[in-house]
């Protein structure tokens, strides 16, 4: 996890439509970026689908949610439509933004060791510096904390 007060890596990754965006991109705006394991799994469901509730409050804190997970630009369209999400889900099949924001660790899961992305959420001021990290979130409480975070 990197630390507050550290310049947020910036990056250029597609997005569900295929369109690029980069980090630079959101200057001037506050940025929930959070790195999530897997599309249409419960807990990852969960946390978008609360940030999805919430949306609307946290533009009106003049903030906006982009969520990015290793998979694919068809996967992310098929999980915003299948829930209705109506933030940028960015696709890092290389692994090289998630590798960057340092959330791809080792993992156990039922006693066996793999390598994965640690659900992991950071908020991003106007100037592109990290304000909050918080690394092993839990889903289903995490856009209630990110929403009083703002």
């Amino acid at each position: 996890m990197l630390p507050i007060g550290t310049k947020a890596p910036d990056f250029t990754l597609q997005d569900q439509n295929g369109e690029i965006h980069s980090l630079s991109d959101y200057a001037g705006k506050r940025v929930i970026l959070y790195f999530y394991p897997k599309d249409m799994t419960s807990g990852c469901t969960k946390q978008a689908c609360g940030f999805a509730d919430r949306y609307p409050q946290i533009r009106e804190k003049g903030a906006v949610v982009i969520g990015i997970s290793k998979d694919s630009v068809a996967s992310h369209k098929k999980f915003e439509e299948t829930h209705g999400l109506p933030f940028t889900l960015l696709s890092d099949p290389e692994k090289k933004v998630i590798q960057a924001y340092d959330v791809w660790k080792e993992k156990k899961n039922y006693g066996k060791v793999t390598m994965g992305v640690v659900r992991t959420t950071y908020l991003i001021d106007e100037n592109g510096t990290i304000v909050q990290a918080m690394d092993k979130v839990k889903a289903a409480d995490n856009p209630e904390q990110m929403l009083q975070a703002l």
